[in-house]
């Protein structure tokens, strides 16, 4: 299984949650919200090459660690995956649009200096702005929109960019998030859990929780979770080695 977008430090006991997800055999994404997280992130995990750590600043976080950019550009040449990073419009955060769009197009630039990445991004209720910066910095990188919940025509537009898309469980029990996903090409999406931020019936998702998004996903496409799973797998395998 593939969670290409977990907050692994940010569980209760991220060591089990590790070993767990190393005795399961799976592929995992471990995002952080802030570069000053990356060198305690990657400890934890740096044993386990089934598990790579993105370097990130999230939106959210913007505003308030903007004067960390120059740690980021630190570290940036230690990874080839940056996440979680991007936009936030939701009403909260709109009012810090100025410093996030500042920390997103620096990042970008960063990213292009270091040789391009692949991104994981957050976009919610900023879906054209993403999209909007992503053209003006083309070198860096592989965009791949974490819990995209943009319109159908910023949906098409960033499917034009080549983009990619990770898709949880969470995002599944919604009829317009299935719509949406039904509009994506089967060889863009992989699977992702968004935890432990993510939750189903008030639980926190695990990582391992993607296989409901498997299921999801073979429901969708009207095919068996193996197969689904297949599909998948390739998915991942050629996004890596895009990469390489």
């Amino acid at each position: 299984m593939i969670d290409f977008h977990a907050h692994i430090d940010l569980y209760p006991e991220p060591n089990k949650v590790v070993k767990e997800i190393e005795r399961r055999k799976m592929y995992v994404l471990s995002v952080t919200t802030t570069p000053s997280a990356w060198t305690g992130t990657y400890s934890i995990s740096k044993r386990y090459p089934r598990i790579k750590t993105a370097l990130g600043l999230h939106p959210q976080l913007a505003h308030e660690r903007i004067p960390e950019l120059p740690l980021f550009d630190t570290f940036i040449n230690e990874t080839d995956y940056v996440g979680e990073v991007g936009l936030d419009g939701s009403p909260e955060f709109s009012k810090h649009k100025k410093s996030q769009l500042a920390v997103l197009k620096h990042i970008l630039k960063s990213c292009s200096n270091s040789g391009g990445k692949i991104i994981s991004l957050h976009s919610r209720r900023a879906a054209s702005d993403v999209i909007d910066i992503l053209e003006e910095h083309p070198d860096a990188g592989i965009p791949v929109f974490h819990w995209f919940t943009g319109g159908k025509g910023e949906l098409k537009r960033a499917i034009q960019k080549n983009a990619w898309f990770s898709i949880g469980p969470a995002m599944l029990k919604s009829k317009r998030s299935i719509e949406m996903v039904q509009c994506i090409p089967e060889d863009r999406i992989l699977t992702e859990s968004d935890g432990p931020f993510a939750k189903v019936s008030g639980k926190p998702l695990m990582p391992w929780d993607v296989e409901s998004a498997v299921i999801g996903l073979s429901r969708i496409w009207n095919m068996t979770p193996s197969n689904t799973q297949e599909i998948l797998y390739s998915n991942f395998r050629t996004l890596i080695e895009s990469k390489s």
